[in-house]
């Protein structure tokens, strides 16, 4: 099996985001400020808090966009304003010949959008595809959404807008942002979102980074108090974004080095490991008996979470190992029976590889 997974940025590109970070928020806060919690409520004039405001003028900065916004509902409803900020029902968008994540479908479901389908791997086929049709808009998601996915987010980016400037392109930033070296709209796009709760913020808050004026679209449809980001949770963007980067290369180096150690036969029972952006960047082990089942019982027993929380939030801690996805079963559905799926989150490659080895010892002796 050949994956093409995402190529993450090391520990030192990682320190220098962080420090980016930081950098940026001394221009927008002062020192007093950065040590509250942030206020809430409908500020005169503002008509969201002025934390809020801020955090969101941070954001803009450091991703080199022109505006950003927080919103409610997550990654999804980032992606959702973003849609809805350049598309009405009957419109026609140009999306990857896969699976759409399933919320993203929902909304594009919903509001009527008609989807072009079209294989991201192939430029020729994009390139007859948006000859053949006149699109509104285009979809790109960051990370692979088929095993066979190669395509690069920046040159499809370009091939579209090669095309025409006024395709509007919204990218899915989820899994990727603070992984790789540039999120799409600092490649080209219009529009990225993403939630900050897969990057160490709090729940449910999503992030919307580009053009200003679709971006001054969805605040003016956002302009009830009840759909603003409060001072508080907009902070616990800012906190959890500082601590992201480095936290996150840190979990790619560990999946680096667990592909070797696995591939070189410390843990017996085990036949191929590699790594695949399934959504999250993660380690498939394939074992050579059916065991995954009773693998995933006895992880979980030896302290190994058995399912995500928010796919990389701050409440996962411990690896995680749990079951291959669903784009992967359907591809084929005897990996369920002999692949697991495994993210270190914050541990390190001596503890997965201690869980993995007590785990298929005590499968092998229950078969």
């Amino acid at each position: 099996m050949i994956t093409y997974p995402l190529k993450s940025i090391g520990i030192e590109e990682a320190k220098k985001l962080q420090f980016k970070m930081v950098d940026t928020m001394t221009k927008y806060f002062s020192g007093e400020e950065v040590l509250k919690l942030g206020d809430l409520g409908v500020v005169k004039g503002l008509n969201k808090p002025s934390y809020t405001k801020k955090v969101e003028q941070v954001l803009a900065d450091f991703f080199n966009t022109e505006a950003a916004v927080l919103v409610r509902g997550a990654g999804t409803g980032a992606l959702r304003w973003g849609l809805i900020s350049f598309l009405k029902p009957g419109d026609k968008i140009l999306v990857h010949d896969a699976p759409i994540y399933p919320t993203t479908e929902v909304t594009l479901d919903t509001m009527g959008i008609d989807t072009i389908k079209a294989d991201f791997n192939n430029k020729e086929e994009v390139k007859k595809a948006l000859c053949n049709h006149s699109v509104n808009g285009a979809l790109l998601q960051y990370t692979r959404q088929k095993l066979e996915d190669s395509y690069d987010m920046g040159e499809i980016i370009r091939l579209i807008k090669d095309h025409s400037e006024d395709i509007t392109i919204i990218t899915d930033d989820n899994y990727a942002v603070m992984k790789v070296d540039k999120i799409g709209a600092e490649l080209g796009a219009d529009l990225s979102g993403f939630s900050s709760f897969k990057l160490l913020g709090p729940e449910g808050i999503g992030i919307l980074v580009g053009n200003s004026e679709l971006i001054n679209k969805v605040i003016q449809l956002n302009y009830s108090g009840g759909s603003q980001v409060q001072g508080f949770e907009a902070m616990e963007v800012l906190r959890g974004l500082v601590y992201a980067p480095v936290a996150l290369a840190i979990q790619a180096e560990v999946n680096e080095e667990l592909v070797k150690r696995l591939r070189s036969g410390e843990v017996q029972g085990v036949k191929n490991a590699f790594l695949a952006n399934a959504q999250s960047k993660v380690l498939l082990v394939e074992f050579e008996e059916d065991i995954a089942n009773i693998v995933l019982e006895e992880a979980e027993k030896l302290g190994a979470a058995p399912n995500p929380v928010g796919a990389e939030s701050k409440y996962e801690i411990v690896p995680m190992i749990y079951r291959v996805s669903g784009t992967f079963r359907k591809a084929d559905p005897t990996l369920e029976k002999r692949m697991v799926r495994i993210n270190p989150m914050r541990s390190g490659a001596d503890t997965v590889i201690r869980i993995l080895k007590e785990s298929v010892s005590k499968a092998f002796e229950r078969l």
